[in-house]
């Protein structure tokens, strides 16, 4: 990510959205679009395709965010987030928005007495407010003194509470029947808040310029501090009541409530997120009931969850030097320790590339893949101000203006773990707060689409022609097939050629021809226009092995005319950081790397998967930019540059006629 220039607009805020103003009821459709007579969009039915005259080589990058929360959630509000989804949805887009001084002051540490301007560096193509389902809506009726929540025994004890509140709320959402969780559910009774959220999406949405969807959170645990939660994202300009943890915390009995939507002519699917800290749970072997994966099982959870996020501020999903050891830059971005204390969470089955490789195992004995999923990335911010610079990032679950919200002093020093013990602090309640160098910056979903749409960019979801980024605007293409010359990128309709021979990313490679020898791919990086140039562009293969996988990692294209020694290693691109500033020279590297690749290890018996990973050269990671602008040590527990990356949806590889129990 670069290090961004902000310009502040100088605005009045609006005041801060709560109590009766958020039981304004959705009236339906697309308001905001009809005012400014732009023609009604009619959803795509979830049992029909998305049809367009735009051909799909012209489809285009539209860079967004899935998975944002705002002061509607229950634990975002205890943090201290005042912002609410209309204006998440406005710093999304590139507008300057009014921060209130109360959440400021308690997530940055900044002495602010009144509104503080902040605008995003460069704005998104689309956006999902994703709210946690449960009580949403309750926590902003406390901000109103004549609201009965806050004047209740239990709002009381939260507004004295503050970021102690997260784990009354925990608790109260567990205690069944308590006059606490009867309160609560009253407030969110009263906010109508899942109307608020409908109604902000709906509001905002611009057809051709900035797509949100109506979406939220299911916040499932498989054990305190254990994440199964998935982001449920709707095609459509309204959606029925969620479906929440509350209800279950049974994954399947999630998917059966969106066959329910469905059937209701809504498409919807959901996202899984922070696999990293599932402890085991996201990609086991077995079903929430103990049995094993069975073939129904794999075909529901392929087509509710055609997703998973790989890359959010706490912790990266891809894979880990552990389980995978021969690769180099498997140490990314890691956080290894689940919020229920100081337990490191199980690796084997919690990271995404282990679990294509389980995929392939499990369709080879079911007949089905229930892991047959693209990428996206997000940045789980909870103060809803979806930032994915570098430098609009300082730690936790905050976005911030670099220039107006910048922690300072004591609070700088804490998310940098400055003059603490080795041992994480303890909170309230006793349990181990997670390393703050380990938190990371945000990351976004690119997709590839014909238009900026809800219909266009839900379909691109669908259809898993997604890559996920770090946070930098790096442009990702992957195409798979059969026939691809290495000449073939030289000519100017090669991606035309590409689509009408091959596949992209997402899909499986169609059937092999007779006398083919191996599958090709075409790979395409394209730096950030803003940011720094690329380093390598790779293709990591996973294939079935005799009832287990395995994998391995290729250089494809490397910068600077560097190749691979006989072990399959390039030497390092460089570092150009200047430490003193945190500013990089794209002085090495590439502003775009191309290259037909064949798999020289190819067996047409053996199923395989393949997606690519491009790399950026070194850039100064957040911990290091706060460090610098107040002053103040670099961590050396952190890294103090990084490589900002991107990885694409896979490719799939079927050998024909293969059946369960080859």
């Amino acid at each position: 990510m670069k290090l961004s220039t902000l310009v502040i607009a100088s605005v009045s805020g609006a005041a801060l959205t709560t109590g009766a103003v958020l039981v304004a009821q959705h009236g339906g459709g697309t308001a905001k679009a009809k005012a400014l007579g732009a023609p009604h969009e009619v959803s795509t039915p979830p049992d029909q395709a998305y049809r367009t005259d735009v051909p799909p080589a012209a489809r285009r990058v539209f860079f967004g965010e899935l998975h944002l929360h705002t002061a509607m959630s229950l634990d975002a509000w205890t943090f201290g987030t005042k912002v609410m989804p209309d204006q998440a949805y406005r710093f999304a887009r590139g507008e300057t928005v009014m921060v209130p001084a109360a959440q400021v002051r308690m997530e940055q540490g900044l002495p602010a007495t009144a509104e503080v301007p902040a605008r995003r560096a460069w704005p998104l193509d689309f956006a999902a407010v994703t709210d946690h389902s449960e009580y949403v809506g309750a926590m902003p009726m406390l901000d109103d003194p004549s609201s009965a929540f806050s004047r209740s025994e239990t709002g009381q004890k939260l507004k004295a509470a503050g970021r102690g509140g997260f784990a009354m709320v925990e608790r109260m959402s567990r205690d069944n029947g308590s006059q606490a969780q009867k309160d609560i559910r009253a407030a969110a009774e009263a906010a109508a808040g899942w109307a608020a959220e409908v109604k902000a999406a709906d509001d905002n949405y611009q057809p051709g310029k900035f797509t949100t969807f109506v979406a939220y959170e299911w916040t499932a645990t498989a054990g305190y501090g254990t994440h199964m939660h998935r982001n449920v994202i709707f095609n459509s300009d309204h959606a029925p009541k969620p479906f929440t943890a509350i209800d279950s915390d049974h994954p399947e009995d999630l998917w059966k409530y969106l066959d329910s939507v469905r059937k209701q002519g809504i498409d919807v699917i959901a996202i899984p997120h922070n696999a990293n800290l599932s402890d085991g749970h996201d990609f086991d072997w077995n079903m929430s009931d103990g049995r094993p994966i069975d073939e129904a099982y794999a075909l529901e959870r392929a087509l509710n969850e055609p997703l998973v996020e790989i890359a959010q501020t706490k912790g990266y999903s891809e894979t880990t030097p552990e389980l995978s050891p021969q690769d180099e830059f498997a140490n990314f971005e890691i956080m290894d320790r689940i919020y229920r204390g100081e337990t490191a969470p199980k690796q084997h089955g919690s990271y995404v590339r282990e679990a294509w490789g389980r995929g392939l195992v499990i369709q080879s004995k079911v007949g089905a893949n229930p892991f047959k999923m693209g990428v996206v990335g997000g940045s789980d911010i909870h103060n809803g101000l979806s930032v994915s610079d570098e430098d609009g990032y300082a730690g936790r679950i905050s976005g911030l203006d670099p220039k107006t919200m910048l922690p300072r002093g004591a609070a700088a020093e804490a998310a940098l773990g400055l003059g603490r013990p080795d041992q994480p602090a303890k909170r309230a309640s006793g349990q181990r707060e997670n390393d703050p160098l380990q938190f990371s910056g945000a990351a976004i979903t690119g997709v590839w689409a014909e238009e900026n749409t809800r219909n266009a960019i839900f379909a691109a979801l669908k259809r898993k022609e997604t890559f996920a980024t770090s946070g930098t605007r790096m442009r990702l293409r992957m195409f798979g097939g059969w026939g691809f010359a290495p000449a073939m990128t030289g000519r100017t309709d090669w991606v035309a050629r590409a689509y009408a021979t091959g596949v992209p990313m997402g899909s499986d490679l169609p059937a092999k021809p007779a006398g083919a020898k191996a599958p090709s791919f075409i790979l395409q990086a394209t730096k950030d226009p803003d940011g720094a140039n690329l380093d390598r562009v790779q293709v990591i293969k996973v294939w079935l092995d005799h009832g287990s996988y395995r994998e391995k990692v290729y250089d494809v294209a490397l910068s600077g005319g560097r190749k691979d020694d006989a072990k399959g290693h390039a030497p390092p691109v460089g570092n150009t950081v200047d430490l003193t500033t945190g500013a990089y020279k794209n002085t090495i590297g590439a502003g775009v790397l191309t290259k037909v690749w064949r798999d020289p290890d190819f067996d047409p018996k053996v199923p395989a998967v393949y997606y690519a990973r491009a790399l950026e050269i070194p850039t100064a990671r957040w911990t290091t930019l706060v460090a610098i602008r107040n002053h103040l040590p670099i961590p050396a527990k952190a890294p103090a540059t990084h490589q900002e990356r991107a990885w694409s949806s896979p490719i799939w590889f079927t050998p024909a006629g293969f059946k369960k129990g080859a």
